[in-house]
């Protein structure tokens, strides 16, 4: 059987896995009456995305250096994604005072998909260490 590297393999279904999330996503919201592209939507997958990538590409190169530190500096990483989601997220979503369910959706759906898989692909990587 062929064995892809994890690198490969995490790129293509994380970006799979959203690309699908996202036009399933913006379906139900256009079904919905909803608007399509409001809320920061695209953004929010774009950051998340990448972010996802950069902390687990990261951490993927390090992974031997700095293997005694890998669980501080994933949570380091998750740190670094809500500095991110405070400084152009939560201004916008804000500011009529109150964060609604679409707000939250935008932001979260595709923060929770990049978790997961990072969360899968570090148990991975440091079950290779040992």
């Amino acid at each position: 059987m062929l064995k892809i590297n994890p690198v490969v393999q995490f790129v293509l279904l994380l970006l799979f896995t959203l690309i699908v999330v996202f036009v399933i996503h913006t379906y139900c919201l256009e079904n919905m009456g909803l608007p399509v592209f409001g809320n920061k939507i695209q953004l929010s997958y774009i950051v998340n995305a990448s972010l996802a990538l950069i902390i687990y590409l990261s951490l993927y190169y390090f992974r031997f250096k700095l293997k005694d530190y890998i669980g501080f500096l994933f949570m380091a990483g998750s740190f670094i994604k809500f500095i991110f989601f405070f400084i152009l997220f939560y201004p916008a979503y804000k500011m009529d005072g109150e964060m609604s369910r679409l707000e939250f959706a935008a932001f979260f759906i595709p923060y929770v998909i990049c978790l997961f898989y990072e969360t899968i692909y570090m148990a991975k990587m440091l079950r290779n260490l040992k």
